[in-house]
């Protein structure tokens, strides 16, 4: 088989017509060829066995060139890759923990005016107190969920910690400030 080599390899840049690819199809014809010995019958043609081989190893790789696409800087695969989702996911949980450690009268009032879309005074009449009364809660709720996501909460509620901010106040005024 090593005596083939030469004549083999001048197959091969025939083929290709490229001198790096056809030392690569020659490698790979030598690599088949030794890895199905097995199939070579004796005192046969060795040479159209190992060009037989070659031939059929060179047009695999143009048909499986067709199909793939060179994307050396990853631009392409960029564009077709899908995102993974678990961000999304885990920032909805987030959301969903600082919502369940609101005061109830917070999150109810976050929930129609945030998520509901409903206006202060709509809000207000469904709870049956003052537009300034759910202003008041609004804006506790929306300091309260980012206290939450923004302070850390999220992270240790992922941990296993326990933080309840419900309780928790606005730091009062310096005296230099006043």
């Amino acid at each position: 088989m090593l005596t083939m080599v030469p004549v083999l390899r001048a197959y091969a840049r025939a083929l290709c017509q490229n001198a790096a690819r056809a030392d690569d199809l020659c490698q790979e014809t030598l690599m088949r060829a030794w890895a199905h010995r097995e199939s070579y019958t004796p005192h046969t043609n060795m040479r159209a066995w190992l060009f037989t081989i070659a031939r059929n190893t060179f047009y695999s790789d143009i048909r499986r060139r067709v199909r793939e696409v060179e994307d050396p800087d990853g631009l392409i695969a960029g564009n077709v890759a899908v995102h993974p989702n678990q961000h999304g996911e885990l920032d909805l949980k987030d959301l969903q923990r600082g919502l369940a450690r609101l005061p109830s009268e917070q999150r109810e009032a976050i929930m129609l005016v945030g998520a509901s879309g409903c206006s202060y005074e709509e809000a207000a009449a469904i709870c049956t107190c003052a537009i300034g009364t759910i202003k008041s809660r609004v804006s506790r709720a929306r300091r309260g969920l980012l206290a939450y996501l923004d302070g850390g909460g999220a992270e240790s509620a992922r941990s296993g910690e326990n933080t309840d901010f419900s309780a928790t106040k606005p730091a009062p005024l310096s005296a230099a400030a006043q």
